[in-house]
Parts: C-alpha cells; sequence; structure tokens
C-alpha cells in the first residue's frame, strides 16, 4: 500500500522550473496561494485534511498551466509528515516550502480555561510539526545552497490573549523560530520568511463573532506573501497598523494591556476545529 497518497496532473519534469509545496493548501491563505503561483513551469505539491477540497484547487491551478499533486497529510502526525516530505524532496527537490496550515480555538464561555486536548492538537499542527519540517527542508536546502522557507505565523504572537493562550503562544514560538532559522540560513543561501497578518477574510477568521478589523481578503495576503519569499524577508507583518499595536503592547505596562485584553472578550461560534 503506497503510504503516499497522491494525484497528479500528467508531466514531463523535464520542463518543470520550480516545486512549490504548500500545507493547508484546500482553503485559505494556502489555497489563495496556490493559485496565486499557479503558472505554466511550476509543480504544486498541496498538502491538506480535505481530499475534495484539495482536489478543486489543483484544478483550478492546472488551469493557469501550473502541474499539481495533492496528499492528504493530518499535520497532528508529524512523524507521517517528515516521512512523506523527504519522500517527496528526495523525488524532485523542493525550491519554496510555505507551512501555511494552522488552527484556532477561543476558550469557551463556560471553561476556565481551554481544552486540553484542543491545546495539544493547537501545539502540534501551529508549532511543533512545522518546525520538524521546516528543520528537516532547511537542512536539503542549506546542502543544495539554495531555497526559500516560509512560515505562517500570525499577529497575535505579539499579544497575550487571555481567551486563546493556546494559539497565540503556539504562534510566539513559531515566530522567534522563524527568525532564528532565518539568521542561521542566510549564509547558506537558505531564505526563512516569517509571515505575521492580522485578520484574513478565511473560514478560521469568519468563526470569530463581531469585528475583524482591516480585514484583508485572502488574495491580497497571497499577492504580499509571495512577493515577501520572493525579496527573501526575514519578517512580513501586515496590514501595517499591527505594528502600532505590537509597539504600543511592548510599551505599556503589561498589567494595563491585560486588562484590556480580557475586556476585549473575543467569541467565536459554536465549531469544532476545522
Amino acid at each position: 500500500m503506497d503510504i503516499f497518497p497522491m494525484t497528479a496532473q500528467s508531466r514531463s519534469h523535464s520542463h518543470i522550473q520550480s516545486h512549490i509545496l504548500i500545507t493547508g493548501a484546500s482553503s485559505g491563505i494556502g489555497a489563495a496561494l496556490a493559485l496565486n503561483y499557479a503558472r505554466s513551469g511550476t509543480h504544486l505539491i498541496l498538502w491538506g485534511r480535505n481530499q475534495e477540497r484539495l482536489e478543486q484547487i489543483a484544478k483550478k491551478a492546472q488551469q493557469h498551466g501550473a502541474s499539481t499533486e495533492t496528499h492528504v497529510i493530518d499535520l497532528n502526525n508529524t512523524n507521517h509528515a517528515l516521512e512523506c516530505l523527504q519522500h517527496i524532496d528526495s523525488d524532485h527537490p523542493i525550491d519554496i516550502c510555505i507551512f501555511a496550515a494552522g488552527i484556532s480555538d477561543i476558550r469557551p464561555e463556560t471553561e476556565l480555561t481551554e481544552l486540553p486536548h484542543i491545546v495539544q492538537n493547537i501545539a502540534c499542527v501551529n508549532f511543533s510539526t512545522p518546525i520538524t519540517l521546516a528543520t528537516e527542508m532547511a537542512k536539503r536546502m542549506a546542502i543544495r545552497k539554495s531555497g526559500n522557507i516560509a512560515l505562517i505565523g500570525s499577529v497575535a504572537a505579539f499579544h497575550d490573549l487571555p481567551m486563546a493562550s493556546a494559539y497565540s503562544g503556539s504562534k510566539a514560538g513559531l515566530a522567534r523560530f522563524s527568525t532564528a532559522l532565518h539568521a542561521a540560513m542566510k549564509p547558506h543561501n537558505v531564505f526563512v520568511t516569517l509571515i505575521s497578518p492580522g485578520y484574513v477574510d478565511t473560514p478560521m477568521s469568519q468563526r470569530l463573532v463581531g469585528a475583524r478589523p482591516f480585514l484583508v481578503s485572502p488574495q491580497k495576503a497571497a499577492r504580499l506573501i509571495s512577493k515577501a519569499i520572493g525579496q527573501g524577508r526575514a519578517h512580513l507583518l501586515f496590514p501595517r497598523i499591527f505594528f502600532i499595536t505590537k509597539v504600543l503592547e511592548y510599551l505599556m505596562p503589561r498589567s494595563i494591556t491585560h486588562r484590556l485584553l480580557r475586556i476585549a472578550n473575543v467569541k467565536q461560534n459554536p465549531s469544532t476545529l476545522k
């Protein structure tokens, strides 16, 4: 039995110019990035948990001239994801690797804390699995002296969110890992880019109840992200207004910022993690 399930458009690899792997490609930012990169001469390796949605994105990408393959991967299984990545890169070296998959949750109003099993899932999908895979790709790209890695974080990394401590904590860890890996890999001509978006109009943010200030479309987010990756930037934060909130929280006494964040009382529609 093939442990690397794949569907692919027929192609000759001799004419492929670049191989791009995107996790979380079945929706949201990952799907928008897949379509943004879709063009003749590009081979897209799309990872996600929903085979049907992955195939829909793959077909759209093919219409723009890209070749595609899809892999149903559960990032809660770090070892299997790592094995798949090693297999794919050994077959056809990856030029750009974008870790866009992520999950979020907000503490239920009836609970004093977030639910432990959900915290575990968030830590694995948002932090431990992507940094494991990014480390493997960094080593392989460093040997080849070429490559780009991008990790999709969040502006939540810079704020102590009382109602989403696991989410903000996982993104904070991812942010520090990303900038540290960038420092380590730049001498090897491998560029690691941390992406810190604010509200993007994706299924994840659509679960929130209330205003989503400075909302950005997935398509605009994908354009900004691909440009930053192409430039080899260490960090992209958008919209820029969130740079101001980051600085303000750093300058204000923590007791005051925590009080304000508790008052915010963000809620979400009843839902399971998707």
